[in-house]
């Protein structure tokens, strides 16, 4: 992320510098690309503090429903649903092997939206099937396998990103959750079946030389969906999440019924998506609170713990959004981001990615952080804002993918894995899958 933030600015100031030699004043009152520059990176340093400001509220109010959900069991119900369809995924890792419980956990916690604990979770993943591995330093198809799903897993509460909507002034902030379950559902499917397809042409090979560095070492840590890049990742696994019993599978016909019938969402998101959205965040409320009051959790409590934790969220996320934000709207004020777009968007524009939009599927696979500032000065920009195609699309992405890079440099340095065979490759494919997905439906229900 420094090569890329120090590179924005570096273009921006480069392009606007030639701007001003060349620059021809229309009138006495006309301002200079330098100086539109200069007032560009103090304005919008006052807008990402005043962004960050108005986030506190509302990621206050998903954390805290998130942390009833957790201390109710929701991540346990998850984890017993997906492990009959996991032992089929990954027949090379024993049913009953640690394993294949880290990775049940850690897909439960993103499906759920809690970052917090699915780094953990994956980390140990990655150690345990490490075990198994009898080529080290060389990723075996399980892994591969469990990278390519974790960089594009189904999400059915892509918090963040809904908080980011909410303080953008957004009249339909959740209006993003279906458009986010279908591209999900079409990245994490084509990861699979890329992954399958790949792993034939990468055989297992062992590979020796010195160790990479250690999970975290020179990585920035994801704060759940929301992308933002901070210190390295914890192993530790967070307070309040009860894991007991997610070793235990519910009998497969139940959980086939519900993942055919997560499935069967896709025709209602289509042709109903719109009606939908507007019970979407009250449902959310009563749904968590509910099913927190059934599980005999003392939601209040709970719910203001889980919320103190939303406060301190919010306000970390200040400095990262100052920087990404200053430079974006350098890159743009400049004039660099027209060079950069224009020629692209003359053939993605005609296929439903407009050219305002092209830069956070561009920057999404490499840098969580930078693709949220994009999002951010989008949704904040009053010619597009949240509600427009656009801003729908851009949300839709940020909720929807993960930061390709991030995952497999933590991940694989967690296990010091040189030779990462395809993995990089499917989850790449799942990210174009990921992204032809969410344009597929905001045409649809918003186009």
């Amino acid at each position: 992320m420094n090569g890329i933030f120090f590179g924005i600015v570096l273009i921006a100031f480069l392009v606007a510098g030639y701007r001003q030699i060349t620059w021809v004043a229309a009138d006495a009152v006309a301002k200079s690309p330098m100086d539109l520059l200069a007032l560009t990176m103090v304005d919008t340093a006052e807008a990402a503090v005043t962004l960050s400001i108005g986030l506190v509220g509302v990621m206050a109010l998903f954390l805290g429903l998130m942390k009833v959900a957790e201390a109710g069991g929701l991540l346990v119900i998850i984890a017993r649903l997906v492990r009959p369809l996991m032992q089929r995924l990954f027949p090379d890792v024993p049913p009953e092997h640690p394993a294949m419980g880290a990775m049940i956990l850690n897909m439960s916690a993103n499906v759920l939206g809690l970052g917090n604990a699915a780094t953990p979770f994956g980390i140990r993943a990655m150690q345990e099937l490490d075990k198994l591995n009898e080529n080290k330093g060389t990723a075996t198809n399980a892994m591969a396998l469990f990278l390519a799903i974790n960089t594009s897993s189904v999400t059915l509460l892509p918090t963040g990103i809904i908080a980011l909507r909410a303080a953008a002034g957004s009249q339909d902030p959740a209006g993003i959750v279906p458009t986010t379950l279908f591209a999900t559902i079409c990245s994490t499917t084509v990861a699979i079946i890329s992954c399958k397809l790949y792993q034939r042409f990468w055989p297992v090979t062992s590979v020796s030389g010195d160790s990479i560095p250690s999970a975290g070492e020179g990585v920035a840590e994801l704060l759940g969906d929301d992308g933002i890049e901070g210190a390295a990742p914890s192993t530790e696994i967070p307070d309040g999440i009860d894991t007991d019993g997610a070793e235990v599978a519910y009998p497969a016909w139940i959980s086939w019924t519900v993942l055919l019938s997560i499935l069967a969402l896709i025709p209602l998101t289509i042709f109903h998506g719109r009606t939908i959205a507007p019970w979407i965040m009250p449902g959310i409320m009563v749904g968590l609170l509910g099913f927190g009051v059934a599980k005999k959790v003392r939601v209040y409590e709970v719910f203001v713990e889980g919320a103190k934790e939303g406060f301190l969220v919010a306000l970390r996320i200040i400095p990262y959004l100052v920087a990404i934000l200053v430079a974006v709207g350098m890159f743009r004020t400049s004039g660099a981001m027209e060079i950069l777009i224009a020629p692209l968007s003359v053939i993605t524009g005609p296929l439903g990615l407009p050219g305002e939009a092209l830069p956070m599927a561009l920057l999404r696979p490499l840098s969580g952080s930078g693709a949220y500032g994009i999002v951010a000065s989008l949704i904040n920009d009053p010619a597009i804002g949240p509600d427009s195609y656009t801003g729908y699309l851009v949300s839709t992405l940020q909720g929807s993918t993960e930061t390709t890079f991030y995952v497999l440099a933590v991940y694989f340095g967690a296990v010091q894995v040189r030779r990462i065979r395809h993995a990089l490759v499917a989850g790449l494919t799942a990210d174009v899958a990921g992204i032809a997905g969410a344009v597929v439906i905001c045409l649809l229900l918003f186009g």
